[in-house]
């Protein structure tokens, strides 16, 4: 009976755990409800998705430290999204092209202007 008590007590830990990183109401937000039944076709892949989910609070539970954000924890289980390093170097990547590419088209343009220097006039030329 105190290995029951025990288990009770770890068992609601968690859940205040849950409860205070937000975990809990983001999973019962009825917006969020509503879009994953939109998202979904089938009862199969709610189910699956449930089980999946199901898993990643399962691996949460047993992790020995707690990470400070649960929800980012979660996330990154399920791969939602891209880290955020992965995004700011998306980011820094993105500026690099668009810099490259704004040089590459004034680039363009003054070679276009020169061309036009050096092209003979249409329709006035020598007979």
């Amino acid at each position: 009976m105190a290995h029951y008590r025990v288990s009770e007590s770890k068992r609601e830990q968690f859940r205040r755990y849950l409860e205070k990183a937000g975990v809990l109401e983001s999973l019962t937000n009825g917006k969020n409800i509503r879009s994953i039944h939109r998202m979904k076709e089938h009862l199969f892949f709610c189910v699956a998705d449930f089980i999946f989910c199901f898993s990643v609070l399962v691996a949460l539970y047993e992790e020995t430290e707690k990470p400070n954000n649960a929800l980012d924890f979660i996330k990154h289980q399920l791969g939602v999204g891209p880290e955020a390093e992965d995004a700011e170097s998306l980011r820094l990547e993105l500026n690099t092209l668009q810099q490259k590419y704004d040089q590459l088209m004034e680039e363009n343009k003054e070679l276009r202007s020169r061309l036009l220097q050096y092209e003979p006039a249409q329709g006035g030329g020598t007979e």
